[in-house]
């Protein structure tokens, strides 16, 4: 079993190939190594975390990132990030049932602020979670991210001025922090790793899902569109406004950012690339086929083979909260 950061590299790699969820695989090769397996305590954990925001975002140049800290024995306990993502937005409940936020993330939410988190005097949809770091030999600790190493986009529409009034934005970097990477006989607890946005990422799934922000009847309504009837596709409509925002609002900002029709075309590639490799391509088909105008996509019109047993891998974790 080798350590040295060159392997590590390669297995960080070859997990992101091997991604059955992930459309964005074409540049699995490009993925940069933050090494900070010596950060042993909450504290230098999270200013790894911070090294990992402020060098992946790159000012809106994203670089796809995954920082790895240290190894995890065979039945140890490790280091353990609660967030889901690094950047995640609180969703608070109030007592009439009403959610000011994100829904996904209540009960999160809620935890922290049990563990005694302070949101802001003046809370708002758009609230940034603290971290929350798990590290062995220590209680889990709280940290609060600084405003310079989480970049926001404050959302408009190029043909619509009412957009800017509904003051939505999103974070810049997608950063998974709660699954584990492992293969090659390590175990990697704790290895949080970021790409770069598609749109529909943001605009149809956390934006326009029903059981997320919901804004598709906000904006259906902001457009007078007609809502008596589901056939009137009130709901596609908006929902292309919404994205077409997005995709906008990123790219006016000089942030990164790709649109479903082109990562698909970019997953084309990377099947043509593996198989003239002789290598097999895991996807998981309901992942990779874009949220929205999926039968325009061709990731839509076929399927993809089962993921390669006992290869390296991001895989889920029970919640360590």
């Amino acid at each position: 079993m080798t350590t040295d950061l060159d392997s590590l590299t390669q297995l960080a790699r070859e997990a992101w190939r091997n991604h059955p969820r992930c459309i964005g695989r074409l540049f699995w090769n490009t993925l940069e190594v933050l090494d900070a397996r010596s950060a042993i305590t909450p504290p230098e954990i999270f200013e790894a975390c911070i090294e990992h925001l402020r060098y992946a975002t790159n000012g809106g140049r994203i670089r796809s990132t995954i920082t790895l800290f240290a190894a995890t024995p065979e039945g140890a306990r490790g280091i353990r990030i609660w967030n889901h993502q690094l950047l995640r937005y609180a969703g608070y409940l109030a007592r009439d049932a009403t959610i000011l936020g994100d829904p996904a993330q209540v009960a999160f939410t809620q935890r922290v602020l049990e563990m005694g988190w302070q949101p802001p005097r003046q809370r708002s949809a758009f609230d940034l979670l603290p971290l929350v770091i798990d590290a062995p030999g220590h209680s889990p600790q709280l940290f609060d991210i600084p405003a310079d190493a989480a970049l926001e986009v404050p959302l408009t529409h190029p043909e619509l001025p009412w957009f800017a009034d509904l003051r939505l934005k999103w974070h810049a970097l997608p950063v998974i922090s709660d699954q584990a990477l492992v293969g090659h006989g390590h175990r990697f607890t704790a290895a949080p790793f970021s790409g770069y946005y598609m749109g529909t990422e943001i605009g149809s799934r956390n934006l326009g899902d029903v059981n997320r922000y919901n804004l598709l009847p906000v904006i259906a309504e902001r457009m007078g569109l007609d809502r008596s009837a589901r056939r009137m596709l009130w709901k596609d409509r908006a929902l292309v406004e919404l994205n077409t925002a997005v995709l906008h609002s990123f790219r006016e900002a000089g942030v990164a950012i790709v649109d479903h029709h082109t990562a698909s075309a970019q997953f084309m590639q990377h099947l043509k690339n593996e198989e003239s490799c002789g290598r097999s391509v895991p996807g998981d088909w309901s992942w990779l086929v874009p949220p929205m105008s999926g039968s325009a996509c061709p990731v839509f019109h076929r399927y993809y083979d089962a993921p390669i047993p006992d290869a390296p891998a991001f895989v889920p974790q029970s919640s360590a909260w």
